[in-house]
């Protein structure tokens, strides 16, 4: 039973590593770059996303909110006091206003309707959708289109709608979700770690 459990781990792993070598480093560059755009003009980052998508979205959200600006590590503790920090919001935390919306409009519709209320021109909105064929968040991306946001999606195997949708797309290229979460979660603590790396050298 543990051979199997190490070959697979073996097997596993080396996917994961093979898909992680075909990333678009490019896009990162991009998203990076339009983070830091909307950090520079005081706009403000919207997150979203369903089930391991929104648990990431959260995630994500976090560490751009307050580990850009604060160590993670036990060693690096110091908040960088007076520094700037992102404006971000995960429209999947607010679990009241997203049931309401469920209810009365429509499940589709639960980040179109709090967007409609927040979003404005040069802000960015951040889409995650494994499939990248969550209606609900293709409907929050065109509306963010539609307002003048920046609009980025991420999400996996050969890029679903949200590939021809978001200005900016990274594409997971692996035919399995838990891939494709596991690299998402990653390159959203490579760019949140480079972005508190530039900003400390900043200080």
């Amino acid at each position: 039973m543990t051979k199997d459990v190490e070959k697979f781990s073996e097997e596993y792993i080396s996917k994961l590593k093979d898909t992680m070598d075909k990333l678009d480093k490019k896009k990162i560059e991009q998203i990076v770059d339009s983070l830091m755009d909307v950090y520079k003009k005081d706009k403000r980052v919207f997150m979203f996303g369903n089930g391991g998508s929104a648990a990431m979205a959260s995630h994500f959200a976090v560490d751009l909110g307050k580990g850009t600006i604060s160590g993670c590590e036990p060693w690096d503790k110091g908040i960088m006091h007076g520094k700037k920090r992102f404006k971000v919001f995960c429209l999947n935390d607010n679990i009241p206003i997203m049931t309401a919306w469920a209810n009365d409009s429509s499940y589709d519709n639960i980040f179109t309707e709090q967007l409609e209320n927040l979003v404005e021109r040069g802000d960015l909105v951040v889409g995650v959708s494994g499939s990248g064929n969550s209606l609900n968040v293709l409907n929050a991306i065109k509306l963010a289109n539609e307002k003048g946001a920046t609009t980025v999606g991420l999400t996996g195997y050969e890029g679903g709608k949200l590939k021809g949708l978001a200005k900016i797309c990274l594409v997971v290229p692996v035919h399995s979700m838990r891939m494709i979460e596991d690299v998402h979660l990653m390159l959203e603590h490579l760019i949140t770690e480079y972005i508190y790396q530039k900003l400390k050298e900043e200080k």
